[in-house]
């Protein structure tokens, strides 16, 4: 069966926890709970955590203060934000804070879940036996190692979050091939359905401003304009 998943749930309405903390076990994870954002940053360093499930609206450090603060410290664990409001520019702050996804209240739990086990796609990846044994990918400065999910730019290691690498990977794994967003948003978030699609607008910036020189006239990755993005090996 192997290890079981384990995932921070960061939220201060305790009602929410325990709905949260019952069908997550229900489905065989693990999980720990803070009631607030400097309780939810502490617990956040945990390498041993698989998913971080966070609420925005927090007392003592919001949401995208803590995704924010994680990031900048080097971790990479998946992130889903929790938000009760509809604005669309905090949706996209979010993302734009590191976040790999999020889901607005009041949700399903069938959503929520079908989230979760789209952000955690690296974790069984890791652990799959089976997985082939992939050579590292040399494209210009960049030197990609997909059995240890390393990228080096220069010879320095270049941190990426879980949907930045999947994204990375999916474009290596056919260079050249223009993907539309929707097909992106498909295959890289693994939605049977088509969501946001500046989810993967903000995903592919956030990802050029680690891997190009000049994100603003990219060499990798590529836009082909009005029909989507593409990886160039130049």
């Amino acid at each position: 069966m192997g290890v079981p998943k384990t995932i921070l749930i960061v939220e201060d309405e305790r009602a929410i926890v325990e709905i949260l903390k019952f069908n997550l076990q229900k489905e065989g994870y693990t999980t720990l709970e803070a009631l607030d954002g400097e309780t939810g940053l502490e617990m956040g360093r945990n390498p041993a955590l698989d998913l971080i499930l966070l609420d925005v609206m927090l007392p003592q450090r919001n949401g995208f203060d803590v995704c924010r603060q994680l990031r900048q410290e080097g971790f990479s664990v998946p992130i889903v934000m929790l938000t009760a409001r509809e604005e669309e520019d905090d949706k996209v702050f979010g993302l734009e804070a590191g976040a790999d996804d999020y889901i607005t209240k009041p949700f399903s739990m069938r959503e929520l879940m079908a989230r979760v086990k789209a952000n955690m796609r690296r974790g069984v990846l890791q652990s799959g036996s089976q997985a082939p044994s992939q050579p590292p990918i040399q494209a210009g400065q960049l030197h990609i190692d997909l059995d240890s999910y390393m990228v080096t730019k220069d010879g320095i290691p270049v941190e990426l979050t879980q949907k930045e690498f999947d994204l990375l990977r999916f474009f290596l794994a056919a260079p050249g091939k223009v993907f539309t967003r929707e097909e992106l948003m498909e295959k890289v978030w693994n939605y049977d359905y088509f969501g946001d699609m500046r989810t993967v607008d903000v995903t592919i910036r956030r990802l050029r401003e680690k891997v190009e020189d000049d994100p603003g006239k990219p060499c990798h990755i590529m836009t082909k304009r009005g029909v989507g993005y593409y990886f160039s090996g130049t």
